[in-house]
């Protein structure tokens, strides 16, 4: 069976990927799949950097702003949506662009990741919830460290939903979370698959441009849309979001606005790191490396060079 191609634009926040994927999707007549854990949701429009009309340039987006903010949605929620949308744009002879900075959406689409969906059994779930209520993230992490080091390393405190799912898991079948995954890679994948990566030469490049970034989400009305986010009560998934949790305490009165707009870049720029260290790890990716002097003409050549190399379209 032939497979099926893909164009997959991965990097870290800020490195000009949704620019280049529109371009490259006008180039290549594509339609643009997101693989970002957070653009999934309605409202949450400015922190999560989602493009505007203006910006998508007639270019059909998907799984975008489609999810109530107070609704759940796991890693294996996504891959049976994205492979959905890739058979349906491939099938309309278009190519299936996928963009984002989700490390674990990108790895588990392709590797071709088979989740285990049974259900947990809510008592030992519950257990672990109530667990990480009186013990706290970092000692459930820990905990999850002493049983699966592999998956443990792959997950930020933050970050306990997946972190209790690993346990669960544990706790359930006697099996760590990461063989499980192991185990799930044995199918090929269906996608011949160009990854091409954005990054900078200096780090502080990349800083620089998550430090303006900010600004221009601030003037776009970041502390407006994250009050509404506020009001409403939609932190159960906004709290994951940097732009939001951060101006927490100024809508208490805590802490004046310019404070909580630097903690912001500094969640942003931690997170960009974070980010460079999951994709550095897969050797698929082809880099794309700018400095200051980079020109997005350069960008959109380099790149026409990496897919004639890579896929037939």
């Amino acid at each position: 069976m032939s497979k099926i191609p893909i164009l997959v634009i991965a990097g870290p926040t800020a490195s000009g990927k949704t620019a280049l994927a529109i371009e490259l999707a006008i180039l290549y007549n594509g339609e643009i799949i997101s693989a970002d854990s957070m653009q999934i949701y309605k409202g949450m429009d400015i922190a999560t950097a989602k493009p505007t009309k203006e910006e998508m340039k007639g270019i059909p987006h998907h799984l975008m702003g489609f999810l109530d903010r107070d609704k759940d949605f796991s890693v294996a929620d996504y891959l049976a949506l994205a492979r959905e949308k890739i058979a349906e744009i491939s099938n309309k002879g278009k190519l299936p662009v996928i963009a984002g900075g989700t490390g674990l959406y990108i790895s588990s689409l392709l590797d071709n990741v088979k989740f285990d969906q049974s259900p947990g059994k809510s008592e030992i779930r519950e257990k672990l919830l109530k667990e990480a209520q009186e013990l706290g993230r970092e000692a459930m992490l820990q905990r999850l460290f002493e049983v699966d080091e592999e998956t443990a390393k792959t997950l930020h405190p933050n970050n306990i939903n997946r972190i209790i799912r690993a346990l669960e898991v544990y706790e359930l079948t006697g099996i760590k979370m990461s063989e499980h995954k192991v185990m799930s890679r044995c199918e090929e994948s269906p996608y011949n698959a160009c990854v091409i990566g954005l990054n900078f030469a200096q780090r502080e490049l990349l800083y620089d441009r998550i430090n303006k970034r900010v600004d221009i989400m601030v003037q776009k009305g970041l502390v407006e849309e994250a009050f509404e986010v506020y009001k409403q009560g939609g932190l159960k998934t906004a709290h994951q979001a940097i732009g939001y949790k951060e101006l927490i305490p100024y809508f208490k009165g805590e802490e004046p606005l310019e404070a909580c707009i630097e903690k912001i870049k500094q969640e942003t720029r931690r997170y960009a790191k974070r980010q460079l260290t999951w994709f550095r790890r897969d050797e698929r990716i082809n880099w794309i490396i700018m400095d200051e002097n980079t020109i997005f003409e350069n960008i959109i050549d380099n790149s026409k060079k990496i897919i004639a190399n890579s896929i037939s379209l």
